[in-house]
């Protein structure tokens, strides 16, 4: 029954793709990148049966091809997504997550590789990398009293400039991003990410389509009072009054609350908080800032530039924020998503430390050829968080038919529990033969595997043949 639910979900996407053809490869893809054991970019996909290894030069062209229309994927999974989960809502508004993620990369002939600082408390990490920085979207859903982040666009943010394009900063872009998201479900949502987009760049295009943004502020922020509009000196009237140090509020414990905390996971915790609605210079309104002194984590301060969402639901909302680094988790280790290897022939090597390619001096073509290959990016870690959405659905609304499909063993499984996209990708393996084996159910789905499997290289096909 798994099977037959995932493809009745990938169908949604049909109108993606131009030809019939690019959508059985479109349904092949998302099924090796579901099930696949090894993640070694397209080779894998290879090896889990779905394609004969004559076919790995088509596979190549299919993420480089024309056929995906990406922006029609785009709006068919937004609103899939919708359709499949429970999305948060507080005050009306839909909750989304955005963070950053950064796809170590050593290719010296792929466009938009550049060096990437990295900070970790991990000592095991380099300060500078070269890679791909994305900035991804995630809707935060929840179902049985646990929350999910679903990934629902990432695209690479910095590493190349085009000429006559607006040189947009990685704020500017995230911001147009989620203006774009938003529009396709003509909703008013909610944006939750950290300190680093807590700037006017993301907030004003946010505030002039009618969402909000809550974020943490750094230990140095100021706001200001509004002010006292009585008459001054000539000239033109105050806007700000006196300056407040946030972090200095602290030092009055008597104006704090008292509640349980509303952190996800937390039970028996105490928090203190206040809320206090001040002037901020970056946005020349007034926003609510939320105090928070926790018994463990210390001290933080967060922003919301809505006045009416209640201060412990700001917490709860931010606190929840974590979730999107679970999704890199899972993204990286069990679905692959960003470990895709496609070079471009033709390109003049770039060096170890480089910075973004500007493109002003390329001819008309290699320019061409850089966004064919960026394109090829997109399509692949786009087809990687669509498939990694539809193992969330199986985990989050088939969890009973997930265990049971389950033909294996963790030492931390708990079936009383939602399981993790991990447990999802072992539950389809294991029951694709019985699924391919059975003959009362959906026949397109095993049509369309077994006029293309790689029978003599797969247990599971050889017993279907």
């Amino acid at each position: 029954m798994l099977w037959i639910e995932w493809f009745r979900c990938v169908t949604f996407l049909r109108k993606s793709c131009s030809r019939n053809s690019t959508f059985i490869k479109l349904v092949l893809v998302l099924a090796g990148m579901s099930v696949r054991s090894d993640l070694l970019g397209v080779t894998s996909l290879v090896r889990t049966g779905f394609f004969s290894p004559e076919k790995y030069r088509n596979i190549l062209h299919f993420f480089h091809s024309k056929g995906i229309k990406q922006s029609v994927l785009l709006k068919l999974w937004v609103k899939l997504v919708l359709k499949l989960f429970n999305p948060v809502r507080e005050d009306g508004y839909l909750v989304f997550i955005a963070d950053g993620l950064k796809a170590p990369k050593e290719g010296r002939k792929m466009p938009g590789v550049k060096s990437l600082h990295q900070e970790s408390a991990n000592n095991s990490k380099p300060s500078f990398i070269m890679g791909h920085s994305f900035q991804v979207i995630s809707l935060l859903v929840q179902a049985c009293g646990q929350y999910a982040a679903v990934p629902v666009l990432s695209r690479i943010s910095e590493g190349v400039f085009f000429p006559g394009q607006s040189n947009l900063s990685l704020l500017d872009k995230l911001a147009s991003w989620f203006i774009e998201i938003t529009g396709l479900i003509n909703a008013k949502a909610i944006l939750t990410a950290d300190a680093y987009y807590g700037g006017r760049s993301i907030i004003l295009p946010l505030l002039s389509d009618g969402h909000h943004l809550i974020t943490r502020l750094k230990t140095n922020c100021v706001a200001y009072l509004p002010a006292d509009g009585k008459a001054g000196k000539r000239g033109r009237p105050r806007e700000y009054g006196e300056k407040v140090k946030l972090y200095k509020l602290f030092n009055k414990p008597d104006d704090f609350l008292t509640a349980q905390s509303p952190v996800y996971g937390e039970s028996g915790v105490i928090v203190k908080y206040r809320s206090i609605n001040l002037m901020w210079r970056s946005v020349g309104r007034i926003v609510q800032f939320v105090l928070v002194s926790h018994p463990v984590r210390g001290n933080i301060v967060l922003m919301c530039t809505s006045l009416s969402i209640d201060p412990l639901a700001v917490i709860k909302l931010y606190g929840l924020r974590f979730k999107i680094e679970v999704s890199f988790k899972q993204a990286i280790h069990t679905l692959g998503t960003y470990l895709y290897h496609f070079r471009m022939r033709d390109m003049v090597p770039i060096k170890k430390g480089s910075g973004n390619q500007n493109l002003f001096y390329r001819n008309q073509k290699y320019m061409q050829d850089v966004q064919r290959k960026l394109s090829a990016y997109h399509c692949y870690v786009m087809l990687g968080c669509i498939a990694q959405g539809l193992l969330q659905h199986l985990a989050l609304n088939h969890k009973d038919t997930v265990w049971t499909s389950f033909k294996s063993w963790l030492r931390t499984m708990r079936k009383d529990l939602i399981p993790s996209e991990f447990v999802v990708s072992i539950a389809l393996r294991s029951s694709l033969p019985e699924f391919l084996l059975s003959g009362s159910y959906d026949s397109n789905l095993k049509k369309i595997i077994l006029e293309n499997a790689n029978i003599d290289n797969s247990s599971s096909f050889n017993m279907a043949a």
